[in-house]
């Protein structure tokens, strides 16, 4: 017995470090996206015109996973943060998953005769 309950499995934060830790791709997208929510704040904090629009190139970075919760929350900057954080981890998810799966090619699937 390994003392774990049978339903606990990784979380999806867990699952999105190992998959950094493993795949080169998905770490870029992810240095990526926070220099760009890095850059966006200190833009918008030193412009001095209230018409800044750096905010939108960190959330077309994260699109499509950013855009529920975008649409869900309430507006505010600490609400931007949730649905940019979550929908570069939802990408970063899928590339994960793709960047396996190209690795691995043909050799999941067996072959109909």
């Amino acid at each position: 017995m390994t003392g774990k309950s049978p339903g606990s499995g990784p979380t999806v934060f867990a699952r999105c470090l190992r998959l950094a830790r493993e795949h080169v791709f998905v770490l870029g997208y992810l240095v990526v996206v926070a220099g760009l929510v890095v850059w966006a704040y200190v833009v918008s904090a030193s412009d001095g015109s209230d018409g800044s629009m750096a905010g939108v190139i960190p959330l077309l970075a994260t699109v499509p996973g950013s855009l529920v919760p975008l649409l869900l929350l309430p507006d505010g900057a600490e609400m931007f943060l949730v649905a940019v954080v979550f929908g570069a981890l939802f990408n970063a998810l899928v590339i994960g998953w793709c960047a396996r799966a190209l690795r691995r090619g043909g050799k999941g699937y067996d072959s109909v005769s």
